[in-house]
């Protein structure tokens, strides 16, 4: 008897075979489970049915639901931004790297819905679990500089204007490119328009590239100043 649970400890203290095939295996089933669910939602069990493993291997790879949770955001965070990486905007014109960007962005959120569910997600959670994970700050830096790259060239140039955030350009990038996937069953049943990757991608693409070189456009004057409206009386 004493020999049966001495073998069963071994067995159980072994290490498993294969380590970082098992951790991208349950690293992509849990990008499924939390996207589709949330944090509070998604089942441990779940991730461990879809990998053919167990809870007790999961804790072993990951320590627990919560540090599971964040390396699937910072998975699917080094995911895009590594793919922003390769989009080689040093030989281009401003403008034209500016649209790129618009577009590979607008693009990527149509093909990678897991992301957009997963920023929603966390941001219904007020960004709880992301604050205990400062290095988060870190993975997403790059593509602030690498608008603030684009920018400065463009202003060099005097294509763009100089009150230019890079964190503002990501923001309405990112707002505009989203909003096609977080709503497009809300807003395409109320106006019966066909949304997502169903829609017209590449004419609302390029008018979400169109707005966001109007607003770095540099500013004329007359535009500037606020209209001056004078009423006339009837002679």
């Amino acid at each position: 008897m004493a020999l049966q649970v001495s073998s069963a400890r071994t067995t159980a203290m072994r290490k498993p075979k294969a380590p970082e095939a098992n951790r991208a295996r349950i690293l992509a089933a849990a990008i499924a489970e939390f996207a589709s669910r949330g944090f509070k939602g998604a089942s441990m069990d779940a991730i461990a049915a879809r990998t053919q493993t167990t809870r007790a291997l999961i804790n072993y790879y990951f320590g627990s639901k919560e540090r599971l949770y964040l390396a699937v955001l910072e998975r699917v965070y080094a995911e895009i931004r590594e793919a922003e990486n390769e989009l080689e905007l040093e030989h281009l014109a401003p403008v034209d790297a500016i649209r790129r960007i618009v577009e590979f962005t607008y693009d990527y959120y149509v093909g990678h819905e897991y992301f957009v569910r997963l920023v929603v997600a966390e941001n219904q959670a007020k960004g709880r679990h992301m604050k205990r994970f400062p290095s988060l700050r870190k993975v997403n830096r790059p593509i602030v500089d690498m608008l603030g790259a684009v920018v400065a060239r463009g202003q060099a140039e005097g294509v763009f204007r100089r009150d230019v955030d890079p964190i503002d350009i990501h923001m309405a990038i990112a707002a505009l490119g989203m909003f096609n996937v977080t709503n497009q069953y809300t807003f395409g049943t109320l106006f019966q328009r066909a949304m997502g990757a169903k829609g017209d991608v590449p004419s609302r693409r390029r008018m979400v590239a169109d707005m966001i070189l109007s607003w770095l456009a540099p500013r004329v004057n007359s535009l500037a100043r606020p209209l001056q409206f004078t009423s006339r009386r009837k002679s």
